[in-house]
């Protein structure tokens, strides 16, 4: 098989400003609370961080489904980031 037919293609910022109508479809990226899970649970606020940065490539590029994808994607790992704190605590105490 070919290498190249597997690797997504890269992403090219338009060679014009967008829209104000394109404007309005960005995706939300999340990335404060992308930063407190990197602060609450590392593994999966690095992955919220990689993600969020993928919203906001698709966003400058106007590809709404990738962006919709990743911002979902970011939440999500946000908020595994936040039940792992709170199971690592919860553990804790009942340990100690």
């Amino acid at each position: 098989m070919d290498t190249d037919q597997q690797r997504p293609p890269e992403r090219k910022p338009l060679d014009r400003p967008q829209t104000p109508d394109e404007l309005k479809f960005y995706a939300r990226n999340y990335a404060l609370l992308a930063l407190l899970a990197l602060i609450l649970f590392l593994p999966f606020g690095i992955l919220a961080i990689y993600f969020s940065n993928q919203t906001n490539k698709a966003n400058k590029c106007s590809e709404w489904e990738d962006a919709y994808r990743n911002s979902s994607r970011t939440m999500w790992f946000n908020m595994l980031a936040i039940l792992a704190f709170i199971g690592i605590i919860y553990i804790l105490v009942l340990v100690l």
